[in-house]
């Protein structure tokens, strides 16, 4: 299954430059991983925000939410996730 996601971080400016630090490369660390593995095959940073679109696919919603809620900075994430399906008038359905 295919999910469109928008991510929305938004860190404290009170928390622990150190921690901050340590919790992002945590982050982009997890985040490799999961695109390396496939289940994270799209990823593109929203414009001058400190936001990202993305597309996962994985088995089930259950699924993703396990996923989302590995990440690092889930704790500090707005998340909004849409389900995709096939457009009648996309080139795959026309195959």
């Amino acid at each position: 299954m295919l999910f469109h996601v928008r991510m929305d971080v938004a860190i404290p400016h009170d928390l622990d430059p150190e921690r901050r630090a340590e919790i992002v490369g945590e982050e982009k660390a997890r985040a490799l991983e999961l695109q390396r593995s496939g289940v994270w095959p799209h990823l593109w940073r929203v414009v001058g925000e400190y936001s990202n679109i993305s597309v996962f696919d994985v088995g089930s919603g259950d699924e993703l939410h396990a996923l989302l809620s590995s990440l690092p900075l889930f704790p500090y994430m707005t998340i909004k996730v849409t389900p995709l399906a096939t457009h009648p008038s996309g080139l795959k359905a026309q195959a």
